[in-house]
């Protein structure tokens, strides 16, 4: 085997590998947030749970896209573990599409096949098409890069070493450490399974060597999800645990099948004169089989999960750390964009932007209360909750900076710039919550005392403030009457602040208010005026794909 072939080989890895990615990022950009609305109708039960990671891995032609998709879906908490174990038992038939379509040899039409996706992406303006236009194109790019590595064997079958080397996976241990090390290198099962047919193919392996192989790769693809856990809940770790545990547990199953019974020999009489779809159908009856024997079993393997890794108390918790919960620091993050990435960024910053709108609330609360009680005592405590949104904020608006760049779907994009908005928003009213409660040191060190009428106003300011906050709920798309309802309520504190001013003009003149409380009474209106402004910036920023008509100037 000369360097062309070496050559040859690692340029028709590529092109499968990136073929892969283009299906990938295809599917990503055609779907977008979509993913999460499709998971959550049909992962209802196990049966359509195990339909819908097959479909998605066929689709993609990668069992890891799909189980790294999954990860960050129960990170993010848009899946529980037990909605996971279905789409990953899924995934891992799905990925078995790749070796029947080799063993058909649709590499034969892949030419034709990258052409019509190019011709697709260049030619025709609408997004949809040129997506699925992109997945067309990578599969023709895939069986493209498989041709070049089949054609870079063929000298193989001449080499006495190679040969021999291949005759010593007859032994178990070392066929199925040898899958297991080599997909986990390439972290693809369908690239290493593809070359496993390869070499079958070229009379380099037999399938009662190959079995050992194929059994290990079905273990080493555990690994690309293993390495997308790190960082992650430990719910998401347990994830790949689970994933692990099926393919760990199928392996066993039928290493010793093979071993005691002539199963091999039984699928290689299906097809005795193509060895690649020898290969092909021990992948698929080995998943297939694991699958039904494993899917009764499933909220057990979830509970086998969670004692292997058991809950354990954050660190950070305790300590009082500022950290964030559903989005990962921009230092933790990488350019790796897969399936399910815009439901999931969408889902983790949303989740985030709730926490802050939590603590935003609670301040508002705290704040008028604080002025009521003349108590500055509650700075502290507002002070700190504003530090916790500030690194909220700072971190969200980052994170969004970051992530935008790899943003495909046009809509996903614009919902994400939105986010970075109602971020900035919800910040500025913190900030005005802490004005607020500030205004209690004044009242302390001047011995300041409102009258009865301001103290009415200043509940009735807080009533209406944390109503209005309470209006925007999860931060989750709003509905138009909702929308309504906001700018209602910012009608209304902008009439409240307008009679406020007037009440306290009158009391000012009456001699019943102070200078000092009087000018300290009309700053809390301004704040209270531009919190019932930041509220509404927010509504219109959660229901921008209403109609224009909706919309306020």
């Amino acid at each position: 085997m000369t360097w062309t072939n070496v050559l040859a080989l690692l340029g028709g890895l590529a092109l499968f590998l990136y073929g892969m990615q283009m299906m990938s990022s295809g599917l990503e950009a055609a779907a977008g947030n979509r993913m999460k609305r499709i998971l959550e109708k049909l992962t209802s039960n196990r049966i359509l749970g195990v339909l819908v990671g097959a479909g998605i891995t066929a689709v993609i032609q990668s069992s890891s896209a799909t189980t790294v998709m999954v990860v960050g879906f129960v990170n993010s908490g848009m899946m529980t573990l037990r909605q996971a174990v279905w789409i990953i038992m899924g995934a891992n038939i799905g990925t078995t599409i790749t070796g029947q379509l080799i063993a058909l040899d649709v590499g034969e039409i892949a030419p034709l096949m990258a052409f019509i996706g190019v011709a697709l992406v260049v030619f025709i303006k609408k997004p949809t098409v040129r997506y699925w236009g992109q997945i067309v194109a990578g599969l023709g790019i895939l069986f493209l890069g498989m041709n070049m590595m089949s054609d870079s064997m063929l000298p193989l079958r001449e080499s006495e070493a190679f040969i021999g080397l291949m005759t010593q996976f007859s032994n178990p241990l070392l066929g199925i450490l040898a899958g297991t090390v080599f997909t986990a290198v390439i972290q693809s099962s369908s690239a290493s399974v593809g070359i496993l047919q390869t070499l079958a193919k070229s009379g380099l392996i037999g399938l009662d060597s190959a079995v050992y192989v194929l059994f290990g790769q079905n273990i080493g693809t555990c690994i690309t999800a293993v390495l997308a856990s790190i960082g992650t809940s430990r719910n998401a770790k347990r994830t790949t645990i689970i994933h692990l545990l099926f393919n760990v547990i199928g392996t066993t199953l039928f290493t010793v099948v093979c071993m005691c019974t002539p199963l091999t020999s039984w699928v290689a009489g299906w097809t005795p004169d193509n060895p690649s779809a020898q290969i092909a159908n021990m992948h698929t009856l080995f998943n297939v089989v694991t699958t039904l024997l494993l899917l009764p079993f499933g909220s057990y393997l979830a509970s086998l999960a969670t004692k292997i890794l058991p809950e354990k108390t954050s660190e950070a918790e305790e300590a009082g750390v500022h950290r964030l919960l559903y989005i990962k620091p921009v230092d933790q993050l990488s350019a790796e964009h897969h399936v399910g990435t815009s439901a999931i960024v969408l889902n983790g910053v949303q989740h985030e932007l709730a926490r802050m709108a939590g603590m935003v609330r609670q301040n508002v609360d705290e704040s008028f209360q604080a002025v009521l009680d003349s108590t500055p005592a509650r700075l502290e405590k507002v002070e700190e909750t504003e530090e916790y949104i500030d690194y909220l904020n700072k971190e969200i608006s980052s994170y969004i900076s970051h992530i935008i760049v790899f943003e495909t779907n046009e809509r996903d994009s614009e919902q994400i710039s939105r986010f970075f908005k109602i971020s900035s928003n919800l910040e500025r009213i913190g900030d005005h919550a802490v004005n607020i409660c500030e205004y209690t040191k004044m009242l302390e060190e001047k011995h300041i005392a409102f009258s009865q009428q301001a103290r009415e106003e200043i509940q009735a300011m807080r009533q209406t403030s944390l109503e209005a906050l309470q209006t925007l709920g999860e931060l989750g798309s709003l509905s138009p009457e909702t929308l309504e309802s906001i700018y209602r309520y910012e009608q209304k504190i902008d009439d409240m602040t307008l009679e406020y001013r007037h009440n306290q003009m009158v009391r000012l003149r009456e001699g019943a208010c102070s200078d000092e409380a009087c000018t300290l009474y009309s700053e809390m209106l301004t704040d209270f005026e531009r919190i019932g402004d930041h509220i509404l910036n927010i509504g219109q920023d959660l229901s921008a794909e209403l109609t224009p008509a909706l919309q306020k100037a």
